[in-house]
C-alpha cells in the first residue's frame, strides 16, 4: 500500500441520505476520488470488507468514521444496522479491499435490500482491477465477459472453463497467484491457442504485465506462483466458418418469414457469407419445398 498523503480540503456540501457504493484504491493510494474521500468523511457507516484495511485507508486521509464488518460471514448481521441507520434518514458507505465493491464480493445483498426499501443508492465510481486491467490489456474491449474467480480445483476449473469458451468476447478472471501457473494451463488446453494477458500488482510498485499465446504463459516459470493480485484476460477464440448445412437451416427458417432476397440478406449479415451465393440457394430451396408441396 502507498505512503500516507495529506488529504485535500473536504467538500462543504451537505451529503444526501443514502447507501453509497464507493470505490477505493487497488493499490496506489492516490487513485482514491475527491468525492470518494468526501462520502467517507460523513457517512454515518461504514460496511467494510475488512475494517482493518479500511481503518488504514481512513487513517492515511485522516478520516474517522464508524465501521461495520460486511463480508461474507458477517454480512447478515450488518445489513440490518445499515438499513436501520437508513431508515432515520442517515448516510452508509459501502466499500471493499479494494476497487469497486459488488465485484466479487456480497455488496449486492446490501444494494438490493436497500433498494427494495426505497432508499436511495449511489454509486461512487474510482478505481477497479477489471476495469485498470483490460485497459492496458491490448485486446478487443468492445464485448467483455466477466467471470470472476475460477474454480479452484483443476476438474471443475476446465468445467468452468468449457462453458465460458464459446463467449465471443474478451474473458476477464481474477485469481490466487499461488494457483496461477495451474489455471493458465488448464486455460491453454480448453480455450486453444488464444492471446491473453497476466496483469500483477496493478497500480502497485512492483505492477507487470505479460502479454502472449496463452501456451508460452503457461509455460513462464514467473507466472507459476508469483506473489500479488492477478488479473488474467484471454482474447475472443477465432471464428468458426459457418459450413454449407449452417447456411441451409438458417436459410429455410428466414424463408418461412421473408422472400429470398431479405432471407439471404438476413443471414448473410449473420453468418458472415457472400449475399449472392445465399440469395442463389434460397431460390433453389425455395423451389425444392414448392416441388414437395405439389
Amino acid at each position: 500500500m502507498a505512503h500516507p498523503v495529506d488529504p485535500p480540503p473536504l467538500s462543504d456540501a451537505p451529503l444526501a441520505p443514502g447507501l453509497y457504493i464507493v470505490a477505493t484504491p487497488i493499490g496506489n493510494l492516490r487513485d482514491i476520488t475527491l468525492r470518494a474521500l468526501d462520502v467517507l468523511s460523513a457517512a454515518d457507516l461504514i460496511l467494510a470488507e475488512d475494517t482493518r484495511v479500511t481503518g488504514k485507508l481512513l487513517a492515511a486521509f485522516k478520516i474517522s468514521g464508524k465501521m461495520e464488518r460486511h463480508d461474507e460471514h458477517a454480512a447478515e448481521r450488518a445489513r440490518p444496522k445499515a438499513l436501520a441507520v437508513l431508515e432515520q434518514g442517515g448516510r452508509v458507505a459501502l466499500v471493499s479491499d479494494a476497487g469497486t465493491p459488488l465485484i466479487s464480493d456480497p455488496g449486492y445483498r446490501m444494494v438490493r435490500e436497500a433498494a427494495a426499501a426505497g432508499f436511495p443508492v449511489h454509486p461512487i465510481p474510482g478505481a477497479s482491477a477489471l476495469l485498470a486491467g483490460l485497459s492496458v490489456a491490448g485486446l478487443p474491449s468492445d464485448r467483455i465477459l466477466f467471470a470472476g474467480f475460477p474454480p479452484p480445483r483443476s476438474a471443475a476449473r476446465r468445467t468452468f472453463l468449457q462453458e465460458v469458451a464459446g463467449v465471443r468476447a474478451t474473458l476477464v478472471f481474477f485469481e490466487g497467484a499461488s494457483r496461477l501457473g495451474e489455471t493458465l494451463s488448464d486455460m491453454a488446453q480448453v480455450f486453444g491457442p488464444r492471446e491473453a494477458v497476466v496483469c500483477r500488482e496493478l497500480t502497485k510498485l512492483y505492477e507487470t504485465v505479460v502479454r502472449g499465446p496463452l501456451e508460452v504463459l503457461a509455460e513462464d516459470p514467473t507466472l507459476q506462483a508469483p506473489k500479488g493480485e492477478i488479473v488474467i484476460l484471454v482474447g475472443p477464440g477465432r471464428e468458426m466458418e459457418a459450413t454449407a448445412a449452417d447456411a441451409d437451416l438458417a436459410l429455410r427458417e428466414a424463408l418461412g418469414r421473408l422472400k429470398p432476397a431479405e432471407a439471404a440478406g438476413e443471414v448473410a449479415r449473420a453468418l458472415g457469407l457472400p449475399r449472392r451465393e445465399l440469395y442463389r440457394r434460397a431460390l433453389e430451396l425455395k423451389a425444392d419445398q414448392a416441388d414437395a408441396e405439389a
